[in-house]
C-alpha cells in the first residue's frame, strides 16, 4: 500500500521481481503461518492487502469451502494477482479482486465471517483505523488472523556488519515513512482497543542451523532477495551507501555457504473474534 496519502511507503516496490519474491516468501512460510490457522465453516472470507494474490491461492487450497474476497491499494498488485490466479482455473469464481483503501472498505456492514491480515499493518500508517474497518464488515463471532513482523528479531551467525547496517537503515525508513517494522509486538493492544474479543497471539519462529543446512540456505538466500528488494530506495534516500548494499551481498553470500551458520527471524501471529 503506497499510492495513497494514507498510506505508508512501500519499502519493497512493485517490480515483476517482487511480485516474485512474494509468492516464493509465500510458500516458503506457509507451513510456518498456517499451522495455526482455522477457517473450518466459514463461507466469505476478507483479505486485506492481498497484494499478487499468493497468500489468496493459499487460503482457497486449505480451505475449500471459502469464497475470498481481496482488497489492495495498487492496481500493479491486483493486475499480478489476477494473472497468477487465472493460472488456477479451478479457483475459477471463488475469489474477486477489488482496489480499496483498507481504511474506508467498500463493503457492507457485517457483509464477512472471516478476515484475514498478512504483512499489511507494517505498510499503513493506522493500523487502528485499518482493524476497525475491519470489524465494521465482519458479522458477530467471525475469527481474525493477523500475521505480522517484529524485525528486532532478525539474527545471523557469523557476524555481518554491513547486513546490520543496512538492516537497521530498512527498519528506520519504513518507520520514518509512516509505517513500523515491529507491529507485530503491538497486535494484541492494537486489537483489544478496536474492540475484538479472545484475542491470542502467538509467537512463530524461523530458526535454521546445522540440523536443517538445506533449508538454511534456502532461507538465508530468500532473505537477501528480501533486503535487495529494498536497495534502490535505501540508496537514493541516503539512507545507506552502494558500498553497504556490495557489503551486504558479499556477507549474506557467505553466510549463505558457511557450514556452521545460523539464521532465526521471529514473527507474531494474533488470533481474535468479533462480536
Amino acid at each position: 500500500m503506497s499510492d495513497n496519502p494514507t498510506s505508508a511507503a512501500y519499502l519493497h516496490g512493485f517490480s515483476p521481481v517482487e511480485q516474485a519474491r512474494l509468492i516464493k516468501q509465500a510458500r516458503l512460510l506457509e507451513s510456518t503461518i498456517f499451522n495455526s490457522i482455522d477457517y473450518t465453516g466459514v463461507k466469505q472470507l476478507l483479505e486485506v492487502g492481498s497484494g499478487v494474490g499468493a497468500q489468496t491461492e493459499i487460503l482457497l487450497r486449505r480451505f475449500p469451502d471459502l469464497r475470498v474476497s481481496c482488497v489492495d491499494l495498487n492496481d500493479a498488485q491486483l493486475e499480478a494477482a489476477r494473472q497468477n490466479l487465472a493460472q488456477m482455473p479451478w479457483f475459477e469464481n471463488r475469489y474477486r479482486l477489488q482496489q480499496a483503501d483498507a481504511t474506508n472498505l467498500p463493503f457492507a456492514t457485517r457483509e464477512f465471517d472471516a478476515a484475514f491480515l498478512c504483512w499489511v499493518l507494517e505498510h499503513v500508517p493506522s493500523p487502528a483505523r485499518v482493524l476497525n474497518e475491519v470489524r465494521r464488515v465482519l458479522s458477530p463471532g467471525s475469527p481474525v488472523y493477523i500475521t505480522e513482523v517484529m524485525n528486532s528479531s532478525f539474527f545471523l551467525d557469523p557476524y555481518s556488519p554491513n547486513v546490520w547496517r543496512y538492516w537497521m537503515a530498512f527498519n528506520d525508513f519504513q518507520y520514518d515513512n509512516g509505517g513500523d517494522p515491529f507491529v507485530g509486538a503491538k497486535l494484541g493492544n492494537l486489537l483489544l482497543a478496536g474492540g475484538y474479543r479472545e484475542v491470542q497471539t502467538e509467537i512463530k519462529t524461523v530458526h535454521f542451523d546445522n540440523r536443517e543446512p538445506g533449508r538454511r540456505k534456502t532461507m538465508i538466500a530468500f532473505w537477501e532477495e528480501l533486503l535487495l528488494s529494498a536497495a534502490e530506495q535505501l540508496v537514493q534516500a541516503g539512507r545507506v551507501t552502494q558500498d553497504v548494499v556490495d557489503g551486504m551481498r558479499r556477507e549474506m553470500n557467505d553466510v549463505q555457504n558457511d557450514p556452521n551458520a545460523v539464521f532465526f527471524y521471529s514473527f507474531v501471529q494474533a488470533r481474535a473474534t468479533v462480536y
